[in-house]
Order: structure tokens, then C-alpha cells, then sequence
């Protein structure tokens, strides 16, 4: 896992600005993994994707993971941290198969999931979902919510990391429920923040000194921050 230079993750961030979720995630992991070939990434399964994910995180931002919410039955603000770290605690799942009423399913992979999101509908969605992962079948059934609920389930357990659930407090009410981490989504907003952050002091160097983009950014974090000191005095 190669942690993103500088200018590696400006360039990661303006080819990545305006694509779907998804496909920023697969993209900033294409960037850390230069001998991995970005199909074959789409072809993962979650869990491998989701763990892979964190570690970037790890690598360029640290294993401390901010967030904040809003509690669903006061709407009382919520912020939080948690070590990223603890999403790695169990080792991905790329190969399993399941098998539910006769019918084998592979395991759920970011490309499967995009072709799921086309859909409007959430059962259409998971039926859309359930008929890319079945294997060996030209048949296309319309699965009852129940035989999704039970599909689901049996893959969660085969790729645990697939889907990582948080379970939170509200302080002021007391209300608990759970919520779904976007890994992903965390990575490209840590990303887009340090993208922003990076071409504003490019823009205050330029202004003040009149350096390029590629003077600014040979410079350390340190140095930086020190001549940000001085324009500003």
C-alpha cells in the first residue's frame, strides 16, 4: 500500500472530484496500488475492498477516523471518533461462495453494487444485486423480501467486513440505534479536504513569493506551515 504524495493526491483528486462514490473509492485505490489492475480491484469482494480502504486511510491520514451525525429520534449533533485500526481486526474473504435454497451466490463486489444502485427501487435493487452474484444459473427469479433478507444474511457472514456497523448513544436522549460507516466516503472527504487545504497555500505562496505549484509542494508539512507564518505576520 503506497501512501499518496502531494502531488499524487491532487492529481487523485481532480480525476476523481466528479465520480460517483464508488468509483472514487476504486480510483484513490488504484493510485495506491500501482501493480493492481483497476478491473481487477472492481472484481473484489467488499470486505477485501473495505479493509484495503482503511488501510490507505492509515497510510496518508492516520488510524484516527472523525465523524459526526445526528441522532435519528432528537436530532441531537453527535460527534465521534474511532480507530480506524479496528475495521482491519479480521482478515478479508475473496473467495467464499453461499448456497440459499439451491442457488450459490458469489460474494457482492463494487461492480455488482454499482449496477444495484441504477436501480431506484430498494428490493429491485437487491434482487438487481442477488442476480449478478448467482452463479451458474439462466434463470432470473424475483426473490420475495424475505428470501433477500435471508441471502443478505448469509453473506454478511461469509464477508463480515463488507459492511462495517456502528452502534451509537445519543447523549441527550439516550436513544440507540445503528449506522452504516461509508469507509469510502470518509477516505475521498479526508482527500477532499486535503486537496483544498493544499491549493489554498499553494495560491498564498504564489501570491506572496510568486512560487509554482511543484516549488510548493517539494517543501515538508513543517516548512510550509512556518512560511504561513511569516506571510501572515
Amino acid at each position: 500500500m503506497n501512501a499518496l504524495s502531494n502531488p499524487g493526491l491532487l492529481a487523485l483528486w481532480e480525476r476523481g472530484s466528479n465520480l460517483h462514490p464508488l468509483d472514487q473509492g476504486l480510483l484513490a485505490l488504484t493510485a495506491a496500488l500501482p501493480d493492481q489492475p483497476p478491473d481487477g480491484i472492481a472484481d473484489w469482494p467488499l470486505g477485501r475492498r473495505n479493509r484495503a480502504l482503511a488501510e490507505l486511510h492509515c497510510s496518508c491520514f492516520g488510524s484516527t477516523l472523525q465523524a459526526c451525525t445526528a441522532c435519528p429520534s432528537c436530532s441531537e449533533k453527535m460527534e465521534f471518533e474511532m480507530d480506524v485500526r479496528t475495521l482491519m481486526s479480521e482478515a478479508p474473504n475473496s473467495g467464499a461462495t453461499i448456497e440459499v435454497d439451491g442457488r450459490t451466490f458469489r460474494l457482492p463486489t463494487s461492480r455488482d453494487v454499482a449496477a444495484a444502485t441504477r436501480e431506484p427501487d430498494p428490493v429491485a435493487a437487491a434482487n438487481r444485486l442477488l442476480l449478478h452474484c448467482m452463479m451458474g444459473a439462466d434463470d432470473s427469479p424475483n426473490w420475495s423480501e424475505e428470501e433477500l433478507e435471508r441471502v443478505g444474511d448469509k453473506m454478511a457472514l461469509a464477508d463480515p467486513m463488507a459492511e462495517f456497523r456502528l452502534s451509537l448513544l445519543c447523549p441527550a436522549c439516550n436513544q440507540r440505534w445503528d449506522e452504516t460507516l461509508d469507509i469510502a466516503g470518509f477516505l475521498w472527504a479526508e482527500i477532499d479536504a486535503r486537496a483544498r487545504r493544499l491549493l489554498w497555500e499553494i495560491h498564498t505562496f504564489a501570491s506572496a513569493y510568486g512560487w509554482t505549484e511543484a516549488e510548493v509542494l517539494s517543501l515538508s508539512t513543517a516548512r510550509r506551515a512556518r512560511y504561513l507564518e511569516m506571510i501572515r505576520t
